[in-house]
């Protein structure tokens, strides 16, 4: 039975219809397209969708200028929008969504931090962030705020949410019967015993206690751990202590996979670049990665039915 895979491509004045073409033309995932009967759709910039060829030139809008950036958002955020309806609707089974500029999303009208807040909105299902590869899984339990605003954000029972999606999702979609699940402290050797702060102890050890996983533990060695076998993944207290983890460990192979969603939704590890969109030059191997993980999970769901 046909894979039907939704393709968006991000904020055009960045890379993304440079790396969706790149990826779609790449040995390794046209013989993974061939082996699963994939359908890749393009989900246009103006809500339509078309049907992959060779004329991927055509998918990206044109005369944008560079510094259109409201435009440019209202493009892409209509796209990711249309693609996750198509999804809703069981036209997809999944979408895999080139980058977005964040600014540029909020200019052009759409008032979300990211794909995972946006997807999860249109879908009325709360969603958590995993980013994930072959050498570690990271899941972040609070993601586009301030740093100063985490402490606030991250409660007992977002901790507890967190460790119960990311079980889910490595059960349902990377069939891991017994996953083992470690949390990330927040605070310098997890607090030193309240030394450099108390929320490890008073916050985080319940939660993880609660919820049936390990930690929490330093950041300095709980990464360095998964990567060794000892965990499965490793839930993050905010968003750059987990994608410094990851990135360092995978940058260009890491996918990142949004938990929680009827569908499955993948996407690159990585931002628009605008300094080099246009010359050619950008690596599509985070997209590739994407766009592989997208066909294995859906394949892994189905197989389930």
């Amino acid at each position: 039975m046909t894979i039907r895979l939704g393709i968006t491509l991000g904020d055009p004045r960045g890379i993304g219809p440079e790396i969706a073409r790149k990826a779609l033309g790449d040995e390794r995932l046209v013989a993974l397209t061939t082996a699963h009967a994939v359908h890749w759709v393009v989900v246009g910039p103006h809500g339509t969708e078309q049907p992959v060829d060779h004329s991927i030139g055509a998918w990206a809008p044109t005369g944008i200028d560079e510094a259109d950036r409201a435009r440019a958002g209202a493009l892409a955020g209509r796209a990711v929008l249309q693609a996750a309806d198509m999804a809703l609707s069981g036209s997809l089974h999944g979408v895999v969504t080139a980058p977005i500029d964040k600014a540029a999303l909020l200019a052009g009208g759409y008032d979300y931090p990211g794909h995972t807040e946006m997807l999860g909105a249109r879908a009325g299902i709360a969603t958590t962030m995993m980013l994930a590869s072959d050498q570690l899984r990271v899941v972040l339990a609070t993601t586009h705020i301030a740093l100063r605003d985490v402490i606030g954000a991250l409660t007992h029972d977002v901790i507890v949410s967190t460790a119960r999606a990311t079980r889910r999702g490595l059960i349902g979609d990377f069939g891991i019967a017994e996953p083992r699940i470690a949390l990330c402290a927040l605070n310098p050797h997890a607090g030193d015993s309240g030394r450099f702060g108390d929320e490890d102890q008073r916050v985080l050890e319940p939660a993880a206690r609660e919820a049936g996983i390990a930690g929490p533990f330093p950041a300095d060695t709980v990464f360095v751990r998964a990567m060794r076998g000892e965990f499965d993944a490793v839930i993050a207290p905010y968003h750059d202590v987990g994608m410094t983890a990851i990135k360092v460990a995978s940058f260009g192979s890491a996918v990142n996979v949004t938990l929680g969603l009827p569908f499955v939704r993948t996407s690159p590890d990585h931002g628009t670049a605008l300094d080099i969109a246009g010359r050619g030059i950008a690596s599509a191997e985070s997209m590739i990665a994407a766009m592989s993980m997208a066909i294995q999970l859906v394949a892994r769901r189905r197989a389930k039915v």
